[in-house]
Formats: C-alpha cells, sequence, structure tokens
C-alpha cells in the first residue's frame, strides 16, 4: 500500500511539472504493488490520470502555459485512439503488453537523454524562449 501512495504522489508530481509520469509511474506501480493485470493496470491508470490533469491544467493556465484549443483537440482525437486502443490491448498477450510497454518506456527515456545530450547545455527557463501563443 505505501508503495501505491508513494507512486500516486511522484506521478502527480511528475504530471504537474513535467506533464508526463501518469502512465509511466502508474501502471508499473499497480502491476508491482497492487498485484493488477497490466491490462488492469492500465485500464485503473487511465481513470486515475484524470483527476490529476485537470488540476495540472488548471494549475499551468494560472501561469498561461495552458493551449486550450490544442489540448481539447488532441483530447477529441484521442478518444478514437483509445477505442482502437482497448480493442488491440484485449487481443494481445498480457506478455505482450507487458513487453510493450516496457519497450516504449525505454524509448521514450532514450530518446529523451539523446535529446538532452545533443542540446548541449542545461535548461533554464529565463533562456528559454517565450510560449507560443498564436
Amino acid at each position: 500500500m505505501i508503495g501505491l501512495v508513494l507512486a500516486g504522489v511522484l506521478a502527480g508530481v511528475l504530471a504537474g511539472m513535467l506533464g508526463v509520469g501518469g502512465g509511466a509511474i502508474m501502471v508499473p506501480a499497480l502491476v508491482i504493488f497492487a498485484g493488477a493485470s497490466q491490462v488492469g493496470a492500465e485500464a485503473t491508470a487511465l481513470l486515475a490520470i484524470i483527476p490529476v490533469a485537470l488540476v495540472g491544467a488548471w494549475r499551468q493556465n494560472r501561469y498561461g502555459n495552458l493551449r486550450l484549443k490544442e489540448g481539447l483537440t488532441l483530447g477529441s482525437l484521442s478518444i478514437f485512439g483509445a477505442v482502437v486502443g482497448v480493442a488491440l490491448a484485449n487481443l494481445i498477450p498480457q506478455r505482450g503488453l507487458e513487453l510493450s510497454f516496457a519497450a516504449l518506456a525505454a524509448v521514450l527515456g532514450l530518446q529523451m537523454v539523446v535529446r538532452t545530450y545533443r542540446s548541449g547545455r542545461k535548461s533554464d527557463p529565463e533562456s528559454a524562449p517565450p510560449f507560443d501563443q498564436g
């Protein structure tokens, strides 16, 4: 139970700070600490991320960082993707889903490391270009 509590807090912090972390933290935590199946963990994480995403978006909007039109467009279009994803998740064996999730996490992590390495500079909010509101 303590593992799930810590995972929930960590997922909230990462989602609010970086816009990511919900599924990447919650799915493994549910599998490891709660004994959930991969499909059950994914479904639970999708439900659990809704309040986290809403609070994060609300707070980021107060800082002028929310692009509502683009967010609503992406959210609306992702409904179709979710329907297809659920159908596929129910067709693919459990082990295939686990390996696919691990591969996706590894590829995304590697991509972030490579981008950071190639940029050759530290992230400095003061030197970052202004957010494009247009």
